[in-house]
């Protein structure tokens, strides 16, 4: 049975922005002035539409603002990324200015990424009995999902029909092979990510992290229980538990970001 409670669609922008900008740089879409305007198309028209479909009460739009915490914790964290390119940067700014347009707050913090911003508000907007829709480009905001947040993953590269996909705990279980959305941060734990360059355990892929974690979990129950692993894990395994622990960290979406929802703002 569907909820009752008011919806709040918070937006991952700099995910979607960046999903619109790589899927439809082959159309070109350009101002007269010469000015790219082809991912402000794709973000908006992903909005509009997710707007129109779903009907939230509420809207906000969360961006990444730089320098994080997870960067203090780990040089390396998303090393390997090639450089943005230009049109990426002239365009994520014409579509925050459409969004200030539109009326729909920006939140951001220092230190934070713009999914730790979402995480937060999430929550607080759960104390406030509200569902939480997260529209997004990316799956790291599936580890979220609860019985008041849903994710709608945007694959801009559909080009006819549709283009989103609606995930609540059973579209998260069916997706992972039966891990629960709170078992996803200790999947890349295990497994890494190469997106992000979480290291994770060498030798340890999404397979078996997946039997591991039916069975055991998670990563810290995982190593209390190193024995009882199966043999064929065991020397990938052996001696990692520090790394896993710390990829896991990584991972894992922090929810108490000093931010504060204001919903009156957002509606």
């Amino acid at each position: 049975m569907p909820s009752q409670r008011p919806l709040l669609a918070l937006i991952d922008g700099h995910a979607l922005a960046f999903r619109a900008f790589h899927a439809l740089a082959k159309a070109g879409l350009r101002a007269s002035n010469g000015e790219p305007t082809y991912a402000v198309f794709g973000f908006i028209s992903i909005l509009l539409n997710a707007i129109h479909e779903h009907h939230p009460k509420y809207v906000a739009v969360s961006f990444d603002v730089g320098r994080t915490f997870r960067d203090d914790m780990y040089a390396e964290y998303k090393a390997g990324r090639a450089e943005t390119p230009d049109e990426f940067h002239q365009q994520l700014d014409r579509i925050q200015q459409l969004i200030r347009a539109f009326n729909i707050p920006i939140y951001t913090k220092d230190g934070f990424e713009a999914d730790d911003v979402i995480g937060t508000l999430s929550r607080q907007a759960a104390r406030e009995q509200v569902d939480t829709m997260i529209l997004t480009g990316d799956t790291d905001t599936l580890q979220l999902v609860d019985d008041y947040v849903s994710v709608l993953l945007a694959n801009p590269y559909v080009q006819k029909g549709k283009n989103t996909m609606l995930y609540d705990e059973a579209q998260v279980l069916d997706r992972y092979n039966g891990l629960k959305p709170t078992q996803l941060a200790d999947l890349r734990g295990l497994k890494g990510d190469t997106s992000d360059n979480i290291p994770g355990v060498k030798g340890i892929g999404e397979a078996g992290a997946i039997a591991l974690l039916k069975q055991f979990e998670t990563v810290e129950n995982l190593y209390a229980h190193l024995d009882d692993v199966p043999n064929r894990y065991k020397k990938a395994l052996d001696g990692q538990q520090e790394q896993a622990l710390f990829s896991k960290r990584l991972a894992t979406i922090v929810c108490d970001v000093p931010v504060t929802l204001d919903l009156r703002h957002a509606e």
